[in-house]
């Protein structure tokens, strides 16, 4: 009976979820410096902030933000400071003279929790997957459509994030793959750099 409605929810997510972003551009990051389990984990932190988008619409707190413009610009501005500040860091740290192309593949192995945590607070601070999410309970989704019908929706567009960036981090993750992609030189972290700070300027000036 709601087939119709998954599958449309299924390939508005496959667009929105494979299209380039902050979300993509931190997995990459945090495979080719971290390696595969850096990446997964980060995944799984963009994977589970999909569970916040869902609580949220299906609370109502969604209509909320988008009936009060000056909560959803703090909200917005927020993220354009976390992104601004992700980027400077990623900036900040191609800046380091590396003596061999290994070194660079040598970081500090970062604890799965922080991993997490990036990858949550990268993907529930995106303003545009608040306004995805709000389109997708408010338009797509039928109003007399069960909760727990709903619910099974959100479970579905949390585990198909995780997958897929999960996947992109077993390929990103390949030592060879990480030492081609680093023999690119700093110009490649300055680049995922530029585009979050750029992603968070878009974000900052569309909420004034």
């Amino acid at each position: 009976m709601y087939w119709a409605e998954f599958f449309t929810i299924a390939i508005a997510h496959l667009f929105a979820v494979a299209s380039p972003g902050p979300d993509f551009a931190v997995v990459m990051r945090q495979s080719v410096l971290g390696g595969t389990r850096s990446g997964v984990w980060t995944s799984l932190g963009v994977g589970s902030a999909i569970l916040l988008h869902v609580a949220y619409c299906l609370l109502g707190v969604a209509l909320l933000l988008s009936q009060s413009p000056a909560l959803f610009n703090v909200m917005k501005l927020l993220a354009a400071g976390y992104l601004f500040y992700l980027g400077v860091q990623s900036i900040r740290a191609s800046l380091i003279k590396l003596d061999a192309v290994g070194e660079a593949l040598e970081e500090p192995v970062q604890s799965a929790a922080r991993a997490f945590s990036l990858g949550f607070l990268t993907n529930g601070l995106n303003p545009k997957a608040t306004l995805f999410f709000l389109a997708l309970f408010t338009v797509v989704i039928d109003p007399s459509t069960p909760t727990t019908i709903q619910i099974m929706y959100g479970l579905y567009l949390a585990a198909a994030t995780f997958l897929w960036f999960a996947l992109l981090s077993l390929i990103l993750g390949i030592r060879s793959v990480r030492i081609f992609i680093v023999k690119m030189g700093v110009w490649l972290e300055r680049a995922m750099g530029a585009i979050l700070i750029l992603i968070s300027l878009q974000i900052a000036l569309n909420s004034v």
